[in-house]
């Protein structure tokens, strides 16, 4: 596969993104100077919008962007913002894309009011705009991520995840809210029900993809993306990890769960889980799994017309499995 960079991606709706910004940029302004401070703090700090980007490529594919695709774009980068200033918290990270995060800047209480504020102002550009549609799909996904998160921290309590129980945290986790940004698109296209349905799966398989992708980065050979072993280190079962555990023999096995339970802070130890994993074929397994839920979302594109949205996103997702970071 060609090296695909966002700029490629984004070229057939880059004015669309500059009138996106823009709009974002409005959206998010309070009459409070603390409050608009962190907002400006905050756009200056975006990442690479794959969300909204997700969200105008849907809707071009599906009938053409119109004004409320950049309203459905705004509300689900608020709603994600929101979730990322409150996992800050949740997490007590200090850095967010190579930068202080707004609990490390402005502590913890005007953080959580800051997510409250972002999620609010999300669900009032749809109210004002009768987008009930949008806040439907929206509101499911909240709820989901929410309980997905949940699960993680009460299955990491006591590190028994099968393959099943992971697949339904990063479901609910990281694929609900790409589904959602598929979802949005086709409705603002004005897409039928069966149509916005559709390419809510697409949007979840790709979801996925996205997550065992993240997953593999903890096993990588250099420092980009997130450290390696963040993953052991916090605890949290990923797929490569239960491949190999739940091929493992028994002294492995409990030799390892020792590790992650009680020693996960010792680098040389988090080595030998890294090496662990890779011995026992936990990342090839990773990888094909992550192939064939890539190739059953480019294959529900394929039902689509071809435009140059479509090419687009065919484009968006491979990235999505070939991206570095």
């Amino acid at each position: 596969m060609t090296t695909v960079t966002i700029k490629d991606i984004q070229a057939p709706i880059s004015a669309e993104m500059a009138e996106f910004e823009r709009k974002f940029r409005e959206y998010m302004k309070s009459k409070v100077p603390l409050l608009d401070t962190i907002m400006g703090f905050i756009v200056k700090r975006k990442g690479k919008q794959l969300r909204p980007i997700l969200v105008l490529l849907t809707a071009g594919t599906c009938g053409g962007i119109k004004e409320a695709t950049f309203r459905g774009a705004a509300l689900i980068e608020l709603l994600h913002t929101a979730t990322l200033v409150h996992d800050d918290v949740v997490d007590n990270a200090h850095y967010r894309r190579g930068f202080f995060s707004v609990n490390a800047l402005w502590k913890n209480k005007i953080a959580v009011l800051v997510g409250d504020y972002l999620l609010s102002r999300g669900l009032l550009l749809s109210i004002d705009n009768d987008d009930f549609g949008f806040l439907k799909i929206i509101s499911k996904a909240v709820r989901e991520m929410s309980e997905g998160e949940l699960l993680q921290i009460e299955k990491a309590r006591r590190l028994d995840i099968t393959e099943e129980v992971y697949f339904e945290i990063i479901r609910q986790k990281t694929a609900t809210l790409l589904a959602a940004c598929c979802s949005v698109g086709a409705s603002s296209a004005e897409a039928d029900k069966g149509i916005q349905e559709k390419m809510g799966i697409m949007g979840e398989k790709l979801g996925i993809a996205f997550q065992i992708k993240d997953d593999l980065f903890d096993y990588g050979e250099d420092e980009i993306g997130k450290p390696r072993g963040i993953d052991i280190k916090e605890k949290k079962m990923t797929l490569p990890l239960i491949y190999a555990l739940n091929n493992a023999g028994w002294m492995d096995k409990r030799r390892i769960i020792n590790i992650i339970k009680n020693k996960s802070e010792d680098p040389a130890k988090v080595k030998e889980v890294i090496a662990f994993v890779k011995q026992s074929g936990g990342i090839e397994y990773a990888r094909d799994v992550m192939m064939k839920y890539f190739a059953e979302a480019y294959e529900m594109l394929q039902d689509f017309d071809d435009n140059i949205y479509k090419k687009s996103l065919e484009k968006l997702m491979s990235f999505v499995i070939e991206r570095k970071k």
